[in-house]
């Protein structure tokens, strides 16, 4: 038998931007802690549509945190064995390109990953 489906399929939105908290976050908290870590941590909108990505102190946990539609979206992935890699810096916050946060969610290290020039106009 083939599976029955229930309402309309979930579309995740494409965010306008996404920033990652550099920073551990205590993931005892869910959407409104982490709504709270947004406004008073990163002094950034939470409803802005921006894609908010939080890992916790061991680094073996990621969420994701985004406005969508009337609502949050909340995604969470724990890895069983290992940690996730994230680039470091002395700032609060990362911005990130969706390719890097899908490389960071595949278990890939940026830092050892090399980057090709590109050509963009001036500004």
């Amino acid at each position: 038998m083939g599976a029955r489906r229930c309402g309309r399929p979930v579309v995740i939105p494409a965010p306008t931007r996404i920033l990652l908290s550099t920073s551990p976050a205590d993931f005892r908290t869910s959407i409104d802690g982490l709504a709270a870590l947004v406004e008073l941590h990163l002094h950034e909108a939470p409803l802005s549509g921006t894609l908010f990505a939080f890992r916790n102190q061991r680094g073996n946990g990621l969420k994701l945190l985004m406005w969508s539609s009337g609502g949050f979206l909340l995604l969470y992935k724990r890895l069983e064995r290992g940690r996730f890699r994230v680039p470091t810096t002395d700032r609060d916050r990362l911005t990130l390109t969706p390719a890097e946060i899908a490389a960071i969610l595949e278990g890939i290290d940026l830092s050892r990953a090399k980057r090709l020039s590109r050509w963009n106009p001036p500004v």
